[in-house]
Formats: C-alpha cells, structure tokens, sequence
C-alpha cells in the first residue's frame, strides 16, 4: 500500500514477466506517484525507478544466471528466492556494467560467482567510495570475482550464453547473446533514449553500436524499456537504429548549437520514426540531461 508520502517497500512493486523460454525479467518502476527510497531526489527514485527497470535472469534445470542484481537488496533476494522457488541451486551473477542500479543487490549473491569484464571491476573499485556513500547507499558494494576480456562463453544448464564486452553507454558494457538471437543489452540501448554517461566518447559509442548490430540479434531485452514490450518478448533490432539516430543527433549539437533548445520529440524525431522506440515523458528529464552533458564535453 502507498502511503501518503507516496512511498512503498521495497520490492513490493516488482513483477515478474517472462519475455522468452528460460528467461525472467524482474521489472519494477513507471508506477506514477510511487517512490520507494525517499522523496527527496535520489539516484533510485529519480533514475532507475521513474525510467522503469528490469534485470534478467536465465534459468534451466537447477542452473541460473542472474544479469544485473537490481537497484537493492531487497530486489535482489526476491531474485534469488523467486529462482531457488524455481528449482535454481547453482547461481551466477553478470554484471552488465558499473553504475548503481545494476549492482546495488550484489551482496545478495555474495556466495556466488559474480562475472564482469575487467573494465568493471576497474571502474566498481575506482567508484567504490561514493557507491557505497550514496543516497541510497551500496554498502557493502560487492566486487566481481571472475573477470573476462572481450568476449566469454559459458552454459546455463544446456543454454549456450556468450556474453561480449562493448563500448557503448560505458566503456564497461557487457551483452549477453542466448539462442535464437536473444539479446540482453544492459544499458546499451534504451527506450525512449540512451543516458549520456561519458559525452566525450559518443564518437567511441557509435562504433560499438555497430558492433553490437553485427551480433544480429533478433529481439532485444533492455534494461530499462517498457513493461509491455519486454514482456511480449522485446524489442525489434530497429532499437539499435534508433538509439544511433539520437546519438548521431547528439553529435550535430557542436556544429548545431541550436538543437540543444529543441524538445525531445522534435530532437529526436528520426528515431522516434523508427518505431522501435515511445515517448516517454520522464526521457525529457534525460534529454536535458544529455544535452547539457555533450554542449559541456564540446571544447
């Protein structure tokens, strides 16, 4: 129950979808007029949560794989309940990236082998500090304890699972590719847009996005898209297109300082054409964000 405050406990707003065989989403946030940490501005309620969120899970006989440990504890143990319900005994952890929603549940899985590529572990240990003094705090953060270069292949029961370290969003991206051309993208891509995390490296980004469109993937399954679509199995490859339709446009603004006063619909209007993407009013929140971000980056 909401109380007058507007927030709710932990998890209790979370669903659980199954987009695909042997995949789970743990989906929570978009919930108008809900927070869960505090009303006060915060990296859970007024990130995560307000864009909406959903770590995955791969599961097949008494194996599981957990990517990403959700935005906190408690999400994260009703995770590892749900899939220990489920018959899961043997349980690994990917981290996709380094940023706080994605491994604010990882002590949850502390007894467990937790894989990144080495460019997370460098970047979790470099922002240790302030992960675990944020508002909400990550305390303890729970570091990686197998590490991988480039590429890493692994079975979750007799599910072939190849994950691939890729530059986009954060120099620190891992996707995982399941049978079927399934993709599970992290923060890679997004829906409505990308968050701009590192605006001197867009130029890098779209390379990566080209990398990740030679995987030809079939459906894709971002971290933070829409509930609907996730659950009705994921997005069309087109995602990628209009992810790098905003970013090329994000690159105009140096030579086009004008666009940085547009709306996001206007901004962003060819990849809005795609169809692989919706609008999403708190996007606009990101927009200016990301705008901001890149007029700044710009010498």
């Amino acid at each position: 129950m909401s109380s007058a405050t507007g927030l709710v406990p932990l998890g209790s707003t979370l669903r659980v979808l199954e987009p695909a065989p042997h995949v789970l989403a743990f989906y929570d946030g978009r919930v108008p007029g809900v927070r869960l940490h505090s009303a006060h501005e915060n990296w859970l309620d007024d990130g995560a949560y307000a864009l909406g969120i959903a770590s995955y899970a791969v599961l097949d006989g008494d194996e599981a794989l957990v990517y990403d440990t959700h935005v906190s504890l408690a999400h994260a143990r009703i995770i590892r309940q749900t899939l220990e319900r489920r018959g899961a005994r043997r349980i690994r952890v990917v981290l996709s990236h380094w940023h706080d929603d994605h491994v604010a549940g990882n002590e949850a899985f502390a007894d467990c082998e937790i894989i990144a590529n080495r460019e997370t572990a460098a970047l979790l240990a470099l922002h240790r500090a302030r992960l675990e003094a944020g508002d909400p705090p990550i305390r303890p953060l729970i570091l990686p304890n197998l590490l991988f270069e480039e590429r890493f292949s692994l079975t979750v029961g007799t599910v072939p699972v190849e994950l691939f370290h890729m530059d986009i969003h954060s120099r620190d991206g891992t996707v995982v590719l399941l049978p079927d051309g399934l993709l599970l993208a992290g923060d890679t891509l997004e829906d409505s847009i990308t968050y701009v995390d590192e605006p001197d490296r867009l130029a890098i980004h779209l390379v990566g996005l080209e990398r990740l469109a030679a995987l030809d993937a079939t459906r894709i399954l971002p971290n933070h898209g829409a509930p609907e679509v996730i659950a009705a199995g994921g997005y069309r490859p087109a995602l990628i297109t209009a992810n790098r339709l905003y970013v090329e446009q994000l690159l105009r603004l140096k030579a086009e300082p004008e666009l940085a006063g547009l709306d996001l619909r206007t901004f962003a209007k060819e990849a809005f054409a795609t169809g692989a993407v919706t609008y999403f009013e708190p996007y606009e929140a990101v927009h200016r964000r990301n705008v901001a971000a890149v007029v700044a980056s710009n010498p």
